[in-house]
């Protein structure tokens, strides 16, 4: 049966603004919701960068093959004991200044740590770390390089011996202005090489 024109609408509360204006959204709000959940992404990446991980570029050839001049690293101090073979970052006072006048870094292998013997022979370039000889199949070159350290050599407590891949490129703990590295010279251990993209990934 059909219902009077009248009767229709007993009842019902008139919509007049229908289904479309349900989604519609204020614009004003929904910035406020992006930028809401943006902020805490924004300062969880800035205390990230700034306390957990640094983003530090090479600069020179001393760690040939493994890394080279213009890569780009990220290294972390977060949680981290020295060991040999990790690669890290360093600051030491009056070793590198740059143009800044400020403490340069500059990158290098663990060798041996506080308490471990290190002698390098220099005639077949061969490094041992208490008696054992190590593997320098990731170096550039056997260490034939002398530095004004005589070996062997025991690392003083809370220090570190480093040396550089390019074994007869790199200044290191050969070197008597460089010399056991305090490890609290230590910047960070490197994590990844961000750049270039093609090399991107974990460095050992």
């Amino acid at each position: 049966m059909t219902e009077p024109d009248d009767l229709k609408n007993v009842g019902e509360t008139p919509d007049a603004e229908g289904p479309a204006a349900a989604n519609k959204r204020d614009p004003g709000r929904e910035l406020f919701d992006w930028a809401e959940s943006l902020v805490p992404a924004l300062v969880f990446v800035v205390l990230l960068f700034v306390f957990a991980v640094r983003l530090i570029g090479v600069e020179g050839n001393s760690m040939l093959p493994t890394l080279q001049d213009r890569n780009y690293l990220i290294v972390s101090k977060l949680f981290y004991d020295p060991a040999p073979g990790d690669i890290v970052v360093l600051t030491k006072e009056g070793f590198l200044v740059n143009a800044d006048g400020r403490e340069d870094s500059f990158v290098k292998r663990i060798i041996a740590v506080a308490g471990q013997t290190v002698d390098i022979d220099f005639d077949t370039g061969t490094v041992y770390v208490d008696g054992v000889k190590q593997d320098d199949s990731f170096t550039k070159t056997p260490t034939t390089r002398r530095g004004d350290i005589t070996f062997p050599r025991v690392v003083p407590e809370g220090c570190i011996f480093v040396l550089g891949d390019n074994r007869n490129g790199s200044t290191d703990s050969r070197y008597s202005y460089v010399g056991m590295l305090d490890e609290r010279c230590i910047v960070g251990r490197v994590l990844l090489r961000v750049l270039p993209i093609a090399k991107f990934g974990a460095v050992t």
